[in-house]
């Protein structure tokens, strides 16, 4: 069988199929800057790793009087981890774990001694009873590890009972750091993040139609490929979410305050990301619209752009903390020049209005409307526009989707 013959490398293109290509890969501008950003992200949560392993130390060596206390810090960084998710339930399950593993390794040691029969015998006696006790996958494997860990490390004289002291001391002094340690700075990041996620929505909006209006195909790439990379924004901002919620939760320190902002922003993340489907799909059908040279009306281009103005419009909203309806009337003044339809747009321009009409929608129900009310306001006809109806359709007349509403 003949292989395939491949053409040697251009100067300054590394041969396929290289062992480093995948890390050399990562050692780019814009990966690097990603890895400082999720760095500076985490560094107040790494902080708070050392703090309590340091703490932990201090504890057990000075206030319970343990020469070399090695479980106190270890158990507290395992438990604080890097993340405020279900963080006390993760501390209590931790600190069960490693002490049963650590309890029962003593034991073992103080009774039989140490080898291979003895580290079987612990690991399984120690998982065993982390089930009895309910415990999950995570507690389960920490109580094996901790009791083969202890059952390997010779103690030192008096030290034999000790350890398992050690590790609830370390976690103890993880729960303290847990419950202190979120600052406002935790609730306010969903905020921020938020506020970029739309702010980079508008400009994805915007160059879309400086794209379609120039007949610029490197620009509408350009807009499509960032309104794809929307995607891992708005995983972020659920991430950052998530953790906000947990610390407004557990942390003593924070007021009430603080907790309705994480919630105000927490309501946003579902109509957020159905604007995001929504401009995606829009944004696909400009590039082909541009690259297949096809007819898109002025007045649709038009659309776009007073979206964009719309979605500019909530991020100031959103960055003054002023209530969103505010920019309601812009979405509702768009969804009736979305009415009008062109007789030589082709596919891709009536998929850009049909997206147009969507995303008005889902922007209505993030700015605060019900579902219903949002589809009001964005009829299947000029005339059928009512931006003061009921929440509700009337019980004899069926619900009717707008032509909008299309999902990527």
């Amino acid at each position: 069988m003949r292989l395939p013959l491949t053409g040697r490398p251009r100067p300054g293109q590394r041969p396929t199929g290289h062992l480093l290509d995948p890390v050399l890969d990562q050692l780019t501008p814009g990966s690097a800057r990603h890895r400082l950003l999720r760095l500076r992200s985490r560094a107040w949560l790494i902080l708070q790793a050392g703090l309590g392993a340091a703490l932990a130390w201090w504890f057990a060596q000075v206030v319970l009087g343990h020469p070399l206390p090695f479980f106190a810090p270890v158990t507290a960084m395992v438990c604080l981890g890097l993340t405020y998710d279900d963080r006390v339930r993760r501390i209590l399950e931790l600190t069960l774990g490693v002490a049963i593993g650590v309890l029962v390794g003593d034991l073992f040691v103080h009774l039989f001694g140490s080898g291979v029969w003895q580290i079987l015998a612990v690991s399984v006696v120690a998982m065993s009873l982390a089930v009895l006790l309910g415990a999950g996958t995570l507690l389960m494997m920490q109580a094996g590890i901790q009791g083969v860990i202890v059952t390997t490390l010779v103690a030192g004289q008096g030290e034999a009972f000790s350890r398992w002291l050690d590790a609830v001391a370390g976690g103890g002094v993880a729960l303290l750091v847990a419950m202190l340690a979120p600052t406002a700075s935790t609730t306010e990041r969903p905020r921020e993040r938020a506020i970029d996620v739309i702010g980079h929505l508008a400009v994805v909006l915007t160059d879309t139609a400086q794209a379609l209006r120039n007949r610029d195909l490197s620009r509408a790439r350009s807009a499509l490929k960032r309104a794809r990379e929307l995607s891992k924004e708005l995983d972020a901002l659920r991430d950052a979410t998530s953790e906000a919620r947990a610390a407004a939760r557990l942390a003593p320190l924070l007021t009430r305050s603080h907790r309705e902002d994480v919630r105000e922003v927490h309501q946003l993340l579902g109509p957020l990301d159905l604007v995001i489907r929504s401009v995606r799909v829009l944004v696909r059908r400009a590039e082909i619209a541009v690259d297949e040279h096809e007819f898109v009306p002025d007045t649709y281009i038009d659309l776009v752009t007073g979206l964009a103005a719309a979605v500019a419009t909530v991020q100031e909203h959103l960055d003054a903390r002023t209530p969103l309806e505010g920019a309601q009337e812009d979405l509702i003044l768009l969804a009736r020049d979305s009415t009008w339809s062109h007789s030589r747009a082709g596919l891709s321009a009536e998929v850009m209005r049909a997206q147009v009409r969507s995303t008005v929608v889902d922007m209505l129900v993030l700015s605060g409307m019900s579902p219903q009310q949002a589809r009001r306001r964005v009829p299947t006809r000029r005339d059928e526009l009512d931006p003061t109806g009921p929440d509700e359709p009337e019980a004899d007349e069926p619900e009717v989707e707008g032509p909008g509403d299309v999902r990527a």
